[in-house]
């Protein structure tokens, strides 16, 4: 799995019965170094196992915890569709791992709770970024981050227009010609014979239909932006189809059949990366409008508050920082503390879990970045 949905960052983040597991360990996904991925998973399940023995668990009740666990060094898929880090939470009554763009650091945590500050980043700073490459012939779904890409296996999605279109039924084709304000024509995208030219967008609208529908419950949890790469004309015929509410206007033109995965990367990122600085400037330049309104704050306390009950609509949180304390959601009691302490939780933490459960965006940034004084900053919804 790729994407930590809402639903997921819930599971992990409720109470589990006895121990939990936290393991986070960087992949490779080619080269030499990628036939370490499954050495290093069996070196961490053995400090994992180490681990529960020393919190008090016999050895029959381990064998069963890691038992999802232990089939996975032996699952060549499973380490096929790896990414960039593997982050994998075991419980008595939960089983979760996720193949993610973030390189982790090699880490094992045993604890009454699982451990999740590594997956941060990714509540809104991860900049990653789909590509949607249409063709005749073929669709692919790439991710990409500013270092990576990777294609997507596509299950409910027709793999062309001829499957689209359902010929072997038919047996109909359609001839397509795109003349230009010029009256010059682009090379046509499927040709035959059996419909009429007025036919074309029609049948291009429901191939677009049918890939956008394949796409919702794929995307469905993620706020990615996605890019278009194809023949120009089918740009906006596509944007008529799609229902994602985060695709980009500008897009790779040209036939992608054919190139490369990291030439298409290569495109988008230049594409993207004022997308992500534009996002960025604009959740500042909102805060500074805010200021003095009331609907601002640098205060610690005030925010966790605002961001447990979901007011909070734009957090802004500093990067390898920590403050330490306890919040209680009933009684509304906070406490800060200098150090970590047994019943201390990461302040940072809570308010960027909570803003992002409760819809609003989170971006983690060097401190000297953050809009106001602190480590946290924040625009209340009200």
């Amino acid at each position: 799995m790729n994407v930590l949905s809402q639903e997921e960052w819930k599971a992990l983040l409720a109470k589990h019965q006895g121990l939990c597991i936290s393991i986070f360990m960087p992949t490779f996904r080619t080269g030499a170094e990628s036939q370490q991925n499954q050495i290093r998973f069996r070196n961490l399940l053995r400090k994992a196992e180490e681990k529960l023995l020393a919190g008090g668990l016999r050895p029959q009740e381990i064998k069963a915890m890691l038992e999802p666990a232990q089939a996975l060094p032996g699952n060549v898929l499973f380490w096929r569709k790896q990414s960039d880090g593997l982050a994998l939470f075991l419980s008595a009554d939960l089983f979760r791992s996720f193949c993610l763009p973030e390189a982790f650091d090699e880490l094992i945590m045993v604890a009454d709770h699982f451990h999740i500050k590594p997956l941060l980043p990714l509540l809104g700073g991860d900049k990653r970024f789909h590509i949607l490459a249409l063709s005749q012939n073929e669709i692919r779904l790439l991710e990409g981050t500013a270092r990576n890409v990777r294609e997507i296996e596509l299950e409910s999605v027709p793999k062309n227009l001829e499957e689209a279109l359902g010929y072997d039924e038919s047996g109909k084709q359609v001839r397509y010609r795109a003349g230009t304000a010029g009256g010059s024509d682009h090379s046509a995208m499927v040709s035959g014979h059996g419909a009429e030219i007025d036919d074309t967008k029609e049948n291009l609208l429901k191939y677009f239909r049918l890939i956008d529908r394949g796409l919702r419950d794929l995307l469905r949890d993620e706020r990615t932006p996605l890019i278009l790469a194809g023949v120009e004309y089918l740009f906006p015929i596509y944007r008529e189809a799609n229902t994602y509410p985060r695709l980009i206007e500008e897009g790779i033109p040209g036939n992608p059949q054919g190139i490369s995965t990291d030439a298409l990367h290569r495109s988008a990122l230049k594409i993207v990366s004022p997308y992500f600085q534009k996002a960025e400037q604009d959740a500042v330049a909102q805060y500074r409008q805010s200021s003095g309104t009331g609907l601002t704050s640098a205060d610690l306390g005030e925010i966790v508050a605002a961001a447990v009950h979901g007011r909070v609509g734009v957090l802004f949180v500093a990067s390898g920082r920590q403050q330490w304390g306890t919040f209680n959601k009933e009684s509304g009691a906070f406490e800060q503390h200098r150090k970590m302490g047994t019943s201390s939780e990461d302040l940072l933490e809570l308010a960027a879990v909570q803003t992002f459960l409760n819809g609003g965006s989170v971006f983690i940034l060097p401190p000297e970045r953050l809009p106001d004084t602190g480590d946290l900053t924040a625009v209340f919804r009200y």
